[in-house]
């Protein structure tokens, strides 16, 4: 099973982000796909989920209205679209897979919001 994230770096304040998760080793479409995010010596949280069909979405409240989460079942890809980022959406970001039996995540990608 692999899970490769990419599109991180360094914005600005107001700018735009869009990370993208490559999956493969499992059954893509038929897994719950989120994205977490983490702090140094903080806990990981919750950002934005999709479930297998992609028709439902779930987010957190801080990034709701900015963050908008995706994916491609033919590309077996996750999105995470950022819009809007501000300091506080620094942080490293995990795609996770949630199969019903066993959480995969990936390597993380580095969001950095600064001026």
């Amino acid at each position: 099973v692999q899970l490769v994230e990419s599109g991180g770096g360094l914005v600005q304040p107001g700018g735009s982000l869009r990370l993208s998760c490559a999956a493969s080793g499992f059954t893509f479409s038929s897994a719950i796909m989120s994205w977490y995010r983490q702090v140094s010596g903080k806990e990981r949280e919750l950002v934005a989920m999709i479930f297998s069909g992609g028709g439902i979405t779930r987010y957190a409240d801080s990034v709701k209205g900015r963050f908008t989460i995706s994916r491609d079942n033919a590309k077996n890809t996750v999105a995470l679209q950022m819009n809007s980022l501000k300091p506080e959406d620094t942080a490293v970001y995990y795609c996770r897979a949630n199969t019903g039996f066993v959480n995969y995540w990936g390597q993380g990608t580095q969001v950095t919001v600064s001026s």
